[in-house]
């Protein structure tokens, strides 16, 4: 694994919406949890999905929502899409995972080194921190550093079988890619994602 590079942004670094899309291509019956913020709006410019579960808020929150719902269905892979920010906001998720040895779960993240909701300022990562050393010491199966699209397809691969729990973080430019909405409704997406697992609503 090499460390990533402190300070500034990475000139080499991929495409945000390319990443999401390859990773979501042809995904099956995968279920997927995106992150607050901008991963959300790449996973929908990917294409809606019933079996997406976009989180509006609750920042921090995504990967021990994927732990919920991967603990609830074991016989389905999960993926969280998320990004350094949310996932820098819910490190104690990283420990919970790892305990639990949860074998169906692979957590994503979208490594831009900023905090892009709230102006682009340098992240934790940009200044050091090591979200693959975390994910290890914290008894991850295996982590990987993604800095190319020939990584993006092996990881896709490993999201069909994750042999987890995983954890990937993907180096991606600080851009900021238009704004592509998921359905706001929570209730709805709530519902949609339940009847896609072959639940009832409630």
């Amino acid at each position: 694994m090499t460390a990533q590079k402190k300070g500034g942004s990475n000139p080499n670094a991929l495409d945000r919406r390319a990443v999401v899309r390859a990773l979501l291509e042809e995904r099956g019956d995968l279920l997927v949890v995106t992150g607050l913020g901008s991963s959300s709006y790449d996973a929908m410019a990917a294409g809606d999905h019933p079996r997406t579960f976009f989180l509006w808020g609750a920042m921090g929150g995504a990967a021990m929502v994927g732990m919920g719902l991967a603990l609830a269905q074991p016989k389905s892979h999960v993926a969280v899409i998320t990004g350094d920010g949310e996932q820098l906001m819910g490190l104690g998720s990283f420990a919970t995972i790892g305990a639990q040895k949860i074998k169906n779960l692979t957590i994503v993240v979208l490594d831009n080194a900023h905090y892009g909701e709230t102006g682009m300022q340098s992240s934790h990562t940009g200044l050091g921190v090591d979200l693959n050393g975390v994910a290890t010491a914290c008894g991850f199966a295996w982590s990987t550093r993604v800095t190319d699209m020939a990584g993006v397809t092996a990881l896709r691969a490993r999201l069909h079988n994750p042999a987890g729990p995983g954890f990937a973080s993907v180096q991606i430019a600080a851009q900021e890619a238009p704004r592509v909405l998921p359905p706001r409704d929570g209730v709805f997406l709530k519902t949609r994602f339940r009847q896609s697992l072959g639940l009832a609503p409630i």
